[in-house]
């Protein structure tokens, strides 16, 4: 007497849909997280561009934050010669899934690069590396 092969289709079927259900959910909770990174790269580089014109911190902070996720924390400082801004944001889903998402951009203040750039020139040396030009005065 043989067995029957009847019902292990739909049993495999059923053990299967979950698994693919699942992989789906997570491909999309991938790819609206990548988007949030995306987001939070390009709200940096908008805030230190705003920042390095030299215009107010505030402006700075506003323009990072219009182009950040929703509730993204925005930091902008000063070290130095550079206006570094942060953005941070909590992954797309539940709770974030315990996944912070982080970008930084740095830009160089324009008042410094016009500053070195007339002191360097004033001093009759190359602008770009500060040298001494050749065959000019010491």
């Amino acid at each position: 007497m043989r067995r029957s092969d009847r019902g292990f289709v739909t049993v495999e079927a059923a053990m299967v849909l979950p698994v693919l259900a699942l992989f789906t959910v997570a491909l999309l909770w991938a790819l609206a997280a990548a988007a949030a990174q995306i987001r939070c790269v390009d709200a940096a580089r908008a805030g230190a561009r705003v920042a390095a014109r030299a215009e107010p911190g505030p402006a700075a902070e506003s323009a990072a934050r219009a182009a950040a996720p929703e509730g993204a924390r925005v930091s902008v400082e000063r070290s130095g010669e550079l206006w570094r801004v942060s953005v941070e944001v909590a992954a797309p889903g539940p709770r974030g899934m315990g996944l912070t998402l982080r970008a930084e951009a740095a830009a160089l203040a324009e008042d410094t690069a016009a500053v070195g750039a007339a002191g360097a020139g004033a001093a009759g040396g190359d602008p770009v590396a500060g040298r001494p030009e050749p065959g000019g005065a010491p």
